[in-house]
Parts: C-alpha cells; sequence; structure tokens
C-alpha cells in the first residue's frame, strides 16, 4: 500500500535551526523532528511513506520568492513542496500564477499566520487564481494552539468559500478544523470536501476519530501528519488502529493523494 503523508512542514537547514525552539515555545509543544527536509527523508524511509507534500507558509510578503526558491530545490519525487502566496502581497495573483507556471501542484495558507479570515473579500482574487490554475489549496482549518480562539476558518466560512468558488481544489487540513469538530460534524461531514488528518485524532480521541471519518466519502479524506510536530510512523499505527476498512484505508493512505496530485498511483506505492 502506498503512503503519502499529504501535511508535512520543513525549512532551510539555518531557519529550521532558528525557527523550530521559536515555534514550540509559540505553541508550548515538542516538536518530533528538528524541521530539516534531511530528517523528513529519514521519518519518511523508517515508516514506509513514499513522498511527502511539505508546506512553506509566507509570513509576509516578501518570503514569496525564496520560498519559491527553495521549493523548487528541494523538489523531488519524493517532496512535493507547496509554496505560499501573503493575500496582502500586492502581486498575489501574478505570484499564483507563477506558482502554476513553474510547476508545483498547490499552495499553502495559514488564517492565523497570515491574518485572516477564511471567506474574507480581499482573498478572493487570490483564491479566483487558484482556482482558474486548478492548484490544491490546503489550507489550515479550525482553531490553532498558538493563537486565540478567533474563529478564523471554521467550517461555515469553509462553505461560504467553497460556495463561492466551487471549483477550488480545496483541502481543509485538522479533519476540516482543528478542535472544532463538532462544527466539522453539523457542516461538512458527508459533503464533497476534501480534508486531512494531520494532527487530529490525538485531539478528537479514536472513536470519534472513526466515526467522522466514516461519516465522509471516502474518496476525499487524506492521510496527513503535521510533521514535524507529530511522529509519522506513530501516525500511521494511528489511523491503522481505526480499523476503518482495506478500502477505506487503501484510499485514505495514498490513492487519494496520488490523484489530486497527479502521480502514478503504481510508481508511488513504497
Amino acid at each position: 500500500m502506498q503512503i503519502i503523508d499529504f501535511h508535512a512542514h520543513a525549512f532551510p537547514d539555518p531557519i529550521a535551526e532558528r525557527a523550530m525552539p521559536a515555534l514550540e515555545a509559540e505553541g508550548d509543544i515538542r516538536a518530533v523532528l528538528d524541521g530539516k527536509v534531511s530528517s523528513l527523508l529519514r521519518s519518511m524511509d523508517a515508516a514506509g511513506i513514499h513522498a511527502s507534500v511539505v508546506a512553506s507558509i509566507a509570513t509576509r510578503p516578501s518570503q514569496f520568492e525564496p520560498i519559491l526558491r527553495w521549493s523548487a530545490e528541494i523538489a523531488s519525487e519524493r517532496i512535493i513542496p507547496f509554496p505560499s502566496v501573503h493575500p496582502d502581497d500586492p502581486e498575489v495573483v501574478a505570484h499564483v500564477h507563477r506558482i502554476n507556471r513553474q510547476g508545483f501542484r498547490g499552495l499553502k495558507l495559514h488564517p492565523y499566520y497570515q491574518d485572516f479570515d477564511l471567506d474574507e473579500a480581499r482573498l478572493r482574487p487570490l483564491f479566483a487564481a487558484a482556482q482558474d490554475c486548478g492548484l490544491l489549496v490546503l489550507c489550515h482549518t479550525g482553531f490553532d494552539l498558538a493563537f486565540a480562539r478567533v474563529r478564523r476558518a471554521d467550517p461555515v466560512r469553509v462553505l461560504r468559500l467553497l460556495d463561492a468558488f466551487p471549483e477550488l481544489r480545496f483541502v481543509a487540513s485538522h479533519l476540516g478544523a482543528w478542535e472544532d469538530w463538532d462544527e466539522v460534524e453539523r457542516h461538512l461531514a458527508g459533503r464533497p470536501i476534501l480534508m486531512d488528518l494531520s494532527f487530529a485524532i490525538g485531539g478528537i480521541g479514536p472513536a470519534r476519530a472513526r466515526e467522522l471519518i466514516l461519516q465522509h466519502p471516502p474518496e476525499y479524506v487524506l492521510f496527513g501528519t503535521d510533521s514535524p510536530w507529530a511522529g509519522q510512523r506513530a501516525t500511521i499505527e494511528e489511523v491503522r488502529r481505526l480499523d476503518l476498512g482495506q478500502e477505506r484505508e487503501r484510499l485514505l493512505f495514498g490513492d487519494n493523494a496520488a490523484r489530486l496530485l497527479g502521480l502514478d498511483a503504481a510508481a508511488a506505492a513504497p
């Protein structure tokens, strides 16, 4: 069975050495890895993961160019970078199109680190460009442990966004909305909306996670870990203990991601 981690993070080595301790302090959390690509690859080898989507977050517009360059440097069969744009970038639409022209399959957004509400009007040109390009948009949804509990990307906002952009290839991370899973069940479960499992099972609990996953269309659930914040092998074991069934596991662990990313499912098998 192929396994693709649809939600991981890494940094250039010098930045990782500075950023990881600061991020650990902000979120009051201890990372499993050191935030370097080399460490992620070793973790993937140990876990039997063929490929990981490495999502970057531009916390200011000036970071677009360095993130794009680094993303191109690390791209490989096993590392699939999603660069990032910032909503305040005056060239955000042009930059979305550059991400597409350079062959990247998607981009990453984070409402808290980038200071926006998911359904606000100023992001419409960004989402329209992503929709026109057919790019995947991997977005943090739900609350964030490093920020106050302000609703910036809750399930209702997800629905408003997708009502406005019905062809947008949007992935709601953390099982639809981190630590807002009652609202996920109320508004998103059962709908054809992509969501990944990153950093969710431990928070929601295995029984509730299984229940929510089984309510959702099997083609719309993706395996993700949020590495370096969670262990890849440990997350695989968490999912397998849910006893979702062989067919749903096959789709969740890799086939859904391979389809979305345009990968050959057979070639992606480890």
